[in-house]
């Protein structure tokens, strides 16, 4: 019993000659109309002649003009926003000097804040325990409720 493939192949047996004069054909086209370009191309690149910013420029750049120069135009705007907006600001504050009517209200409102907060006195209420190294099976544990 012949199986399927067997069928099929010697149904299209024929057509076998007839494709490969097509594909030898092709080929041989591509190969005239394109061996001088592909010739240079591959001496160039093989001598080293072909700058990096000349690959660079057709494989990243060309391809996606529109997105690089819409990218462009988004920088010149911001920056022409930019220097419009800095050329008229006023200088910041911190470049002024202070004056002794500025230090004397820092210094009441530093006042003022310690007596409604208080004495720091957390560090004087916690006690300061020493570290002393133990071996695992003496270590204590101790359990802290809150």
């Amino acid at each position: 019993m012949k199986t399927p493939r067997e069928i099929l192949l010697k149904r299209h047996q024929a057509a076998g000659p007839k494709l490969d004069a097509i594909r030898q054909a092709v080929v041989e086209s591509e190969l005239k109309a394109g061996r001088a370009s592909s010739l240079s191309l591959g001496k160039d690149r093989k001598a080293g002649r072909m700058p990096v910013l000349h690959l660079i420029w057709h494989e990243l750049i060309l391809p996606s003009r529109r997105i690089w120069a819409g990218l462009a135009a988004t920088w010149l705007l911001l920056v022409a926003i930019n220097l419009s907006v800095n050329g008229h600001s006023s200088p910041p504050m911190a470049a002024a000097a202070p004056t002794p009517e500025m230090i004397q209200a820092y210094h009441q409102q530093e006042r003022l804040l310690a007596e409604l907060i208080g004495p720091n006195d957390l560090t004087a209420n916690v006690p300061h325990r020493k570290y002393l190294p133990q071996p695992r099976s003496e270590r204590r544990f101790e359990v802290v409720a809150v």
